[in-house]
């Protein structure tokens, strides 16, 4: 555990429940990287030079491919850049059921604070109701307090401000990922949705209530999820994640990855104009966006799995320098990641990583085969961790994957960790393959099939035997895999990862 360092403490919760707050040194992003604590979606605040960063906390367990979020916690500092710095955990310092009376325990998900015309600030959380008729029962609720860090309590306890009956008629989106932005004149403005549904309403000053009619924004590209609104010398910018995979994308290479983009509006209801996209995809599938203006600098708050132990589910805060250009209205210049000091690589045999990777056959949006050689085989992967060549009952016999290096490269075996969720001989979902071969490019450019001295292994494992093969002296090679069939249909190939290896590790 990290947090071995000074404690104070703090009053965490409505329920007047105590728990430490622990100091710690970051050595950079992602801002806490040890594995002791995941946290997700960051929402930024500052109030007198001090940063804060509400985060949901991520408990799944390590092969659990699903959120598991009870509570939000909160990241402090005064001196911290993304290269490191002091920082302050304040952990659990809110459930859902401890704020709202209505709502049920977990489903944690991206909060917003913010600080009210009042003074007070207003915690603005997507929750999941005890008791309601609406066929999807996520709701947004909002609670008070005197401190950025709580105790907060329900600002409106006849119930949530937003759902799929409030207010009348209701909508049939799903209700989570508020983001408020309190203008300069005082007026206060909340926007929310997820799956490309993007809503918004201005707030009456109780800041609970809505007023108007319901905006909906239909033009930001590739709108999925985790809208966050910010003004900036007079213009309004929504953040937020993006997916619109295909061929074409300019920023998502399977259906499950987002990026973050954004548009620009004169007036916080827009209307909105599409300006282009400022993070690429990160290591978590999720992407979430916060932005604040920070000691003079301006910095894009996210999450990660870049920390010990992380995954898609087990994701860290992290945060960058955010700049702007000088046209009108100003555009944000890409971000480009930052990322803590490592320790050097282990030599390896491995030359995979080095390869451009390919795919004869068309690779379904929903994987990836970048995964081929990202040097990670997942127990329990989602789909872009593997590639895979299951499209439903039209899955091909025959399946080629390609590594080209820009050099000659030379080899003497290769690995193939294999998923499969259906058992050998099966021609339905992804079974092991039937078959498969290693060629290699000839220097007349001819693609010849490798003198191999063991076996082609079709097992499933995370720790497959390696095909070892008289050396070869190549710029390319590719594996001809053949699937699995029963009658005229196909089952689907999935690989984990594929490893060319060298003669001797470097």
């Amino acid at each position: 555990m990290l947090f071995t360092s000074r404690s104070t403490w703090i009053l965490a919760s409505a329920s007047v429940r105590a728990l430490a707050a622990t100091t710690f040194q970051s050595t950079g992003n992602p801002i806490l990287a040890d594995g002791s604590y995941y946290s997700a979606d960051p929402a930024p605040l500052v109030i007198n030079d001090t940063l804060y960063i509400l985060a949901g906390r991520d408990q799944a367990a390590a092969n659990v491919n699903n959120f598991v979020m009870n509570e939000w916690e909160i990241f402090s500092t005064t001196s911290a850049t993304p290269a490191g710095g002091s920082w302050t955990l304040y952990p659990a310092i809110a459930t859902p059921q401890s704020i709202f009376k209505w709502a049920i325990a977990g489903t944690a998900y991206a909060a917003q604070i913010v600080k009210g015309v009042n003074g007070k600030f207003y915690l603005y959380a997507p929750v999941t109701e005890a008791n309601s008729n609406n066929a999807d029962k996520f709701a947004i609720g909002v609670a008070v307090s005197s401190s950025p860090l709580g105790p907060f309590t329900d600002a409106h306890p006849v119930g949530p401000i937003l759902s799929q009956s409030i207010p009348s008629p209701g909508n049939d989106i799903q209700n989570i990922d508020p983001t408020v932005l309190v203008d300069d004149d005082g007026k206060v403005y909340i926007y929310y949705g997820t799956f490309g549904a993007l809503r918004g309403y201005q707030l009456s000053s109780d800041m609970a209530t809505t007023v108007g009619s319901v905006t909906t924004v239909n033009n930001l590209t590739g709108f999925f999820e985790a809208p966050w609104i910010m003004k900036r010398s007079g213009t309004y910018y929504m953040l937020y994640a993006a997916n619109n995979a295909g061929a074409n994308s300019p920023c998502t290479p399977t259906s499950y990855h987002a990026c973050i983009a954004y548009g620009t509006a004169s007036s916080p209801l827009g209307p909105w104009t599409f300006r282009g996209v400022i993070l690429d995809i990160v290591s978590s599938t999720t992407s979430h966006p916060g932005a604040v203006e920070y000691r003079g600098k301006w910095y894009l708050v996210y999450h990660t799995a870049d920390a010990t132990n992380s995954g898609h589910f087990r994701r860290s805060v992290a945060w960058d320098e955010l700049n702007f250009d000088t046209q009108s209205p100003p555009r944000i210049n890409k971000v480009v990641q930052t990322r803590r000091a490592v320790t050097a690589p282990v030599p390896t045999r491995n030359l995979a990583a080095k390869a451009k990777a390919s795919s004869v056959n068309a690779t379904p949006i929903q994987y990836w085969v970048e995964a081929l050689h990202d040097g990670k085989i997942p127990s329990n992967p989602l789909p872009p961790d593997y590639w895979c060549s299951y499209d439903g009952d039209a899955s091909p016999k025959t399946n080629t994957l390609i590594y080209t290096w820009s050099w000659a490269v030379a080899l003497n075996g290769v690995r193939m960790a294999f998923f499969a969720d259906q058992p050998a001989g099966s021609n339905i979902g992804v079974p092991p393959p039937a078959s498969w071969k290693v060629e290699y490019l000839n220097p007349a450019g001819q693609w010849t099939v490798v003198a191999n001295s063991s076996a082609y292994p079709v097992t499933v494992t995370d720790n497959p035997s390696e095909v070892k093969f008289t050396q070869i002296t190549t710029a390319s090679i590719r594996a001809v895999l053949t699937a699995s069939v029963s009658g005229n249909q196909y089952g689907g190939i999935g690989v984990k990862e594929w490893e060319a290896l060298a003669p001797t590790a470097s």
